[in-house]
């Protein structure tokens, strides 16, 4: 492995359910949803890296009882000295800690609908982050 994930942290959280019309709808509505991704990276130092990897879970319809659920997570991690090239840069940054790092992101997820009083909500168990990052070039 080219580098070492040092710290991992919630940089933001959005949780809100803004009504109980919302929250009565929520396990029949939740299948609208789907998953989205947004990873940004930033040199902090010479062989360190801030990746902040955004999740978000996106209504598909026009309902306005809409429910937000946003986490900011932020990684950094240490590359070793033979990481030069830019696209095995790229593939750690958009692949690898994404990978490593959803599992945490996942269970922040179902930690906060459990403890809203939703047991049967179902979050992806795994993404192909290796899939997603083909399909964008």
């Amino acid at each position: 492995m080219n580098y070492s994930i040092v710290a991992k942290y919630i940089k933001d959280i959005n949780f809100n359910i803004p009504d109980a019309k919302s929250f009565f709808l929520i396990e029949k509505n939740i299948g609208k949803y789907r998953i989205n991704f947004d990873i940004k990276s930033q040199k902090l130092k010479d062989g360190v890296v801030e990746i902040d990897t955004n999740l978000k879970l996106l209504s598909d319809g026009e309902d306005e009882n809409k429910i937000t659920v946003s986490i900011l997570y932020s990684s950094l991690i240490n590359l070793k000295q033979d990481v030069k090239d830019k696209k095995e840069l790229e593939k750690i940054i958009l692949v690898d800690v994404p990978k490593s790092i959803y599992p945490d992101i996942r269970d922040l997820i179902i930690f906060l609908f459990k403890k809203s009083g939703f047991k049967k909500i179902n979050i992806e168990e795994n993404i192909d982050f290796q899939k997603l990052y083909e399909k964008r070039n």
